[in-house]
């Protein structure tokens, strides 16, 4: 529930912006957000539809002064609470998982507790990781 993941070279991701009604906590919505989550990964998971993987992020408040342009403000033109990125493999499949009843029952159960949502999709366009040195710096400090 909690491990990795691993998202294959060309799958398409998912940007979920996820804005709560004013008064409404994450603790709020939790359950519903786990519910709808877990229907997603066993009902639409490989190949009963197409999904990938997923992960949800909520806004800690943090901005970066380095990594940002222009005027961020205290939140960074952040207006959103929340954040569901979802890996599929075609966007074609994330609608059919969407249009399905079973999803939009527990996406009913989320969107209650919010004032608005956007789903963005993205096409991916590189992937990388840090390649393993042949000397860990352990290995080097006790030679």
């Amino acid at each position: 529930m909690f491990g990795p993941i691993t998202i294959p070279y060309g799958g398409r991701m998912l940007f979920n912006t996820v804005k709560l009604k004013p008064g409404v906590t994450y603790d709020d919505v939790e359950l519903a957000l786990a519910e709808m989550c877990n229907v997603v990964k066993e009902t639409y998971g490989g190949d009963k539809g197409g999904f990938i993987a997923g992960q949800v992020f909520r806004f800690s408040g943090f901005v970066s002064a380095e990594g940002s342009l222009g005027d961020t403000g205290d939140t960074g033109g952040t207006d959103h609470d929340l954040v569901i990125v979802t890996y599929w493999r075609s966007f074609e499949e994330h609608e059919r998982s969407h249009a399905d009843k079973t999803f939009r029952e527990k996406f009913a159960a989320l969107s209650a507790l919010c004032t608005e949502t956007h789903e963005l999709g993205y096409e991916m366009i590189w992937q990388g990781a840090p390649e393993a040195a042949s000397h860990s710096t352990a290995s080097l400090m006790a030679a």
